[in-house]
């Protein structure tokens, strides 16, 4: 599956669970990194952990790698590592502290109505 479609694919999941504020980026050999980043807010810590839980059952299901997790226990800011792609589940406040968007300027931002 290439890194557009795990995109859309992690973004329909966080969408479906509620999260707002998506944002998912393409960085398909562009970045070090990793092949694309997601970027999704939540409305508590319990919205957030719920939302990795989520995506951590449904990337098993699928059979993608998984490397690492952190911040569940606060929730304030979770990390997901599955290997090319990294998901970022936020509260408004870290969010817009450290507004991650725009650290990946060479990356292509997809858009939200593509997931319907």
């Amino acid at each position: 599956m290439n890194t557009r479609a795990k995109l859309m694919e992690f973004g329909g999941w966080l969408e479906e669970k509620k999260a707002h504020s998506l944002t998912l980026i393409d960085l398909d050999g562009k970045h070090v990194l990793a092949e694309g980043v997601v970027i999704a807010s939540a409305s508590s810590a319990r919205h957030a952990r719920g939302l990795a839980d989520f995506l951590l059952e449904k990337g098993k299901e699928r059979n993608y790698e998984f490397l690492h997790l952190e911040g569940y226990q606060n929730g304030l800011w979770i990390l997901l590592d599955f290997n090319e792609v990294l998901v970022n589940i936020m509260q408004a406040e870290q969010r817009e502290l450290y507004r991650l968007e725009e650290l990946f300027p060479e990356g292509e931002t997809l858009a939200p109505h593509l997931l319907k």
